[in-house]
């Protein structure tokens, strides 16, 4: 093997965009794609919406036919990374086998956070991360008539709005005071709060499921942190995910709450870099380090380390963006608002299409919109171009935002 050939460990969207955009920079060697899946490299976002509520194949969700790989020359590698080898430069996989790199990228991701209850193991337990996991959970949603959904996360309040529409009961249970509380600020909460209310789906906010009842085979429902019991016949866990740093960590690599990376995405070692949900990044933008779950994040990663192992070295600076669809809503935000001390209402709730902007003192943190994709491409082009707007300009209806990108 060529001592210039790229091995990628994980096949979601930063592997997968890793592999199409060293080709596209004109990549000449070998490229090896580890993919422990069972399945052609697919997208997760669908998984709890338009997949979950269809009736289509793993095809649907693939980035590319077979074809598209064979023709571009990147390799898949059925099989699962066990160990790093850093001197030797070898992957060693778990099958025994391994596989030498010239460089190696780890997009490796993360896995849900589990339940640690007793009962948690019963089959009508589940959770939603995977296309093996969506598949289980659309096939059981034909035969179940009430579900708890743990955790009001965008996967929780996804699959909630999904469930609901398909006709089943829904309540979903959420340790803190307001769903998506450490996401978005309190506007959109509520908002998206009450719209699930009236689409019939009950909110159950400060309490903890404590227990999982059973028969001793299926599930019979949970008991609450206040007393209260509800009965279900199928539960669905969003409590977070983890990143999956142990393959990194075994070889030595510093990591945190991820695998940790400098500006360029680089590890400790400078034959392996790491992107996407398992990188904990230098970020010059928001100072400090950064860890982000979102396909923004991911194919942006994997853009900037094609284009420095294609002789275009960069700092990566991206401008994040994230997105729920839930029911007939679409949320979308734009940047990072931690630490905003300011929200101005851009639009009308009443008619469920505004926009929060939010801000730390004159500076715009970011902006989080619900049914107005012209807010958010702006934020877009805004914050990417390191400007603001005041907030009095926010809050001015008859502002006009195109007219402040110059």
């Amino acid at each position: 093997m060529s001592a210039g050939s790229v091995v990628v460990v994980g096949a979601g969207h930063a592997g997968f965009q890793l592999g199409m955009s060293l080709r596209q920079n004109g990549f000449a060697e070998r490229i090896l794609l580890v993919n422990d899946e069972g399945h052609l490299p697919y997208q997760r976002p669908p998984l709890s919406k338009a997949y979950l509520k269809g009736t289509g194949g793993p095809e649907t969700l693939s980035f590319r036919p077979e074809k598209f790989f064979h023709d571009q020359k990147i390799e898949l590698v059925a099989d699962r990374g066990a160990a790093i080898d850093r001197a030797a430069r070898k992957l060693k996989l778990a099958s025994g086998a391994s596989l030498d790199f010239g460089h190696l990228v780890l997009a490796t991701g993360a896995r849900n956070r589990l339940l640690d209850l007793p009962n948690a193991n019963l089959e009508d337990v589940r959770y939603l991360r995977t296309l093996d996991e969506s598949r289980v959970l659309r096939d059981r949603m034909t035969d179940h008539r009430h579900v708890v959904v743990i955790g009001a996360g965008f996967i929780g309040l996804e699959f909630a709005a999904t469930a609901r529409a398909k006709g089943l009961e829904v309540d979903v249970v959420e340790l803190g005071v307001r769903v998506m509380g450490r996401a978005v600020t309190a506007e959109i909460s509520e908002f998206s709060q009450a719209r699930f209310a009236a689409a019939g789906v009950r909110i159950h906010l400060g309490v903890q499921v404590t227990s999982i009842e059973s028969d001793g085979k299926k599930v019979t429902g949970v008991s609450l942190s206040d007393g209260r019991h509800i009965p279900a016949d199928l539960i669905v866990v969003g409590v977070g995910v983890l990143p999956n740093v142990e393959l990194a960590a075994e070889a030595g690599l510093p990591v945190a709450s991820g695998i940790i990376v400098s500006d360029h995405l680089l590890t400790a070692d400078a034959n392996i870099s790491a992107i996407g949900d398992c990188a904990l990044y230098a970020s010059h933008r928001f100072g400090g380090s950064l860890r982000l779950e979102s396909v923004q994040n991911a194919t942006d990663h994997a853009r900037c380390v094609a284009a420095r192992l294609t002789g275009k070295d960069e700092v990566y600076d991206g401008v994040p963006w994230f997105w729920s669809d839930q029911g007939p809503d679409k949320l979308q935000m734009v940047g990072l608002t931690t630490g905003y001390d300011r929200v101005v209402v851009r639009g009308n709730r009443e008619q469920g299409q505004f926009s929060a902007f939010c801000y730390k003192g004159e500076k715009l943190l970011g902006i989080e919109s619900v049914n107005r994709a012209g807010d958010h491409m702006f934020g877009r082009r805004l914050l990417g171009a390191g400007r603001s707007i005041t907030p009095d300009q926010a809050g001015d209806a008859g502002f006009d935002l195109k007219g402040a990108l110059g």
